[in-house]
């Protein structure tokens, strides 16, 4: 008899109230996976553009689907010449079968040891900021002493990638509404409002001029990052689908040591250098509030789903 486990799944695109919690089977692991008993799972914006159909032409679904990748557990079953990875190992990383489930399938290089003192939600808010943080910056080529802005900065990835750079030694100017311009100065920013008038805004602030630009909101940013570099090249979009008409790149890909990067963010992240508020930890009957506050924006730090 197979075992059944529960996840939420969506079997057509549209708004939130598509996701349902039901019962399906326990993925079996393949050469190279495990399978983790989920006690967490982060929610990411890209989490309601697939599920809402807006990412449909490059990031198609098989339905039924399980939304999510970000995922914190114990190994519970290691596939064929799975190694280095045993049961009962605490991970975290990205999932390969979708992490909103109380099981979920992961490819053992794309996870990584989850230090005891790391809670569960922090470890499963981590991975896809953390790895597009470091991902977007390896691309631009960031050196020490250089200045970026980081548009949408009090956000999941902007949380990161904001700490992340002033770890390297950057000087970061992060936009976000007023409300948060204190706590984007308490992770070493310098705040300014997003919007219209944006460039102006920044060139008041950075006398020696922008080298380089992230836009994690995807809010209608991009022409002025571009006119702050003075070059599409300087500047990687997360969120911007119209990037392509402005020479701008969009951040696609998964870097190539996806477990050195997990490992090394985790390390940053144990010894207080990066710290990632949690907005707020929804149960798993809760996941379609969770992508209607992801959808909404204005989300200070990241969403999770736990206790799974």
């Amino acid at each position: 008899m197979k075992r059944i486990c529960r996840a939420v799944m969506f079997s057509e695109y549209g708004e939130a109230e598509v996701l349902r919690v039901a019962e399906c089977e326990v993925p079996e692991p393949g050469p190279g996976q495990v399978r983790i008993a989920v006690r967490a799972a982060g929610v990411n914006p890209i989490d309601w553009k697939i599920r809402s159909g807006v990412m449909a032409a490059v990031m198609p679904v098989r339905f039924p689907a399980v939304p999510g990748v970000d995922v914190a557990g114990v190994v519970e079953s290691v596939g064929p010449d799975v190694t280095d990875v045993a049961v009962g190992d605490e991970v975290f990383g990205k999932a390969v079968s979708g992490s909103y489930a109380e099981l979920a399938l992961a490819n053992c290089d794309s996870i990584a040891a989850k230090p005891a003192a790391v809670s569960w939600e922090v470890a499963a808010a981590l991975p896809v900021a953390g790895t597009t943080a470091y991902h977007a910056f390896a691309q631009l080529r960031l050196a020490q002493g250089e200045t970026i802005v980081i548009d949408g900065a009090a956000g999941g990835v902007g949380t990161v990638a904001t700490q992340v750079a002033r770890h390297r030694g950057l000087t970061v100017i992060g936009t976000a509404g007023p409300p948060n311009h204190d706590y984007l100065r308490s992770l070493g920013a310098i705040p300014v409002s997003y919007g219209d008038g944006l460039a102006d805004r920044v060139r008041a602030v950075v006398a020696g001029g922008v080298d380089a630009a992230v836009d994690a909101s995807g809010r209608g940013s991009l022409s002025a990052l571009v006119e702050l570099t003075g070059n599409p090249d300087r500047v990687i979009t997360l969120a911007d689908a119209s990037a392509q008409s402005l020479g701008v790149r969009f951040a696609y890909g998964e870097p190539d040591d996806m477990r050195g990067i997990l490992a090394e963010a985790m390390a940053l992240v144990a010894a207080g250098t990066i710290r990632i508020p949690i907005a707020h930890a929804y149960p798993l009957t809760d996941a379609a509030a969770a992508h209607r506050d992801s959808q909404a924006g204005h989300v200070r730090g990241k969403l999770v789903l736990a206790p799974i």
